[in-house]
């Protein structure tokens, strides 16, 4: 690999004047397999249709439709090269209700098994904004991944529609180079968890099972909060090649571990870490979201890897009061395959809160951060 390939993988802004050998491509519905010279091929439409007057080349295929129950293949990629930037948007229904899966080097199982809008940080099913360096949702969810991902040979990326309804239009770009890739890159995986804690185990586990050697790069937790006060003492864990019943890395605090102090009293979205997230509609219980980027700060592990966090409150004396709440993540690391098998993944309705299934639909300003949420509320 030569020097200057390697500066056009790192792709920043310290490397950004250097010329690399790379070749850039870019899949989406106008060209669903990236190939030189293949955009805008869909043939001229026949009326009505927005460009129908403009024939082909006209933005005729910007997007796909996505029955009850398919799954469809977004991406299909021949390596050696690397994913720069995913760009998606959907309906709202979808963004709980959409499965992506992503699978490198021909593997069996996903590297990455997540729903559509957890994986861009937007959990609960709700859109709401994130200003983040790996993780951009604009206005009106436009969800945006800048994390790098490498494959030596083959990249595929799939999305199934577990709603019950057809999705009428999903949209999608993915960026691409296709490169060499250094022999030391590792490949990037996601996981989404869900659990319901309880008072005789107040945790909540964010990733198990992960054996070889990588770094553990970001959090993203949706915080379904079911009792009245603050939320948000449970501790951070992260037990590291062997680690047993104490954690090599342990947090002070949920809101500690995101960033801020002292029960937040306020949302907040930042390259590495936010709580852009604090809502209670009408009837409802109080949700939260939060992300934590490893970016400047990865945790290396070199045979094995488990991440849990504390649900944990107050009680009236000023003890810890420990907590039943809902809480689903997202786990963001990166290491070397083969990786170990994710747990089944959950249907549909086992991926809603207990207490609510979320029928959808509700688009408005539901989600977005507002209010100043203090200690004590509800």
């Amino acid at each position: 690999m030569t020097e200057n390939s390697m500066f056009g993988f790192q792709n920043g802004l310290s490397s950004l004047s250097l010329v690399s050998n790379a070749e850039s491509r870019s899949i989406s519905a106008e060209n669903p397999t990236g190939e030189k010279g293949g955009g805008g091929k869909a043939p001229s439409p026949q009326p009505p249709h927005p460009s129908h007057r403009l024939g082909q080349g006209w933005k005729v295929r910007p997007a796909v439709p996505l029955e009850p129950g398919e799954t469809a293949l977004l991406a299909d990629i021949e390596g050696p090269g690397v994913i720069n930037h995913i760009w998606i948007t959907l309906a709202q229904t979808g963004y709980r209700d959409c499965v992506l899966r992503f699978y490198w080097d021909g593997e069996e199982t996903p590297s990455v098994e997540v729903p559509v809008g957890d994986f861009f940080a937007n959990s609960h099913g709700l859109r709401y904004n994130v200003n983040s360096i790996p993780v951009n949702c604009n206005p009106q969810g436009g969800f945006n991944s800048y994390w790098q991902m490498p494959f030596r040979k083959r990249a595929k990326i799939e999305v199934e529609n577990q709603h019950w309804d057809k999705i009428p239009a999903f949209f999608y770009q993915i960026d691409y180079s296709l490169e060499d890739v250094p022999e030391s890159s590792a490949y990037f995986h996601a996981q989404w968890r869900r659990s319901q804690t309880t008072r005789e185990n107040p945790e909540h586990v964010i990733l198990d099972g992960v054996s070889g050697q990588g770094h553990y790069v970001g959090t993203a937790l949706g915080w379904t909060q079911m009792s009245d006060g603050w939320w948000g003492e449970g501790e951070i864990k992260f037990f590291l090649d062997g680690d047993n019943e104490f954690p090599t890395i342990c947090g002070t605090g949920t809101e500690d571990y995101f960033g801020g102090a002292w029960c937040f009293t306020d949302t907040f979205s930042a390259p590495y870490l936010g709580y852009p997230l604090w809502t209670r509609d009408e009837g409802d219980v109080p949700k939260h979201g939060l992300y934590r980027w490893h970016v400047l700060d990865p945790i290396r592990f070199k045979e094995d890897l488990k991440v849990t966090i504390q649900a944990l409150g107050w009680w009236g004396d000023k003890t810890f009061q420990p907590l039943t709440d809902e809480i689903d993540s997202v786990a963001y690391w990166y290491q070397l395959e083969p990786h170990t098998e994710f747990p089944a993944f959950p249907d549909a309705e086992g991926r809603w809160p207990r207490i609510k299934r979320d029928w959808g639909g509700r688009t408005g300003t539901r989600g977005f951060t507002g209010g100043q949420p203090r200690q004590g509320d509800v």
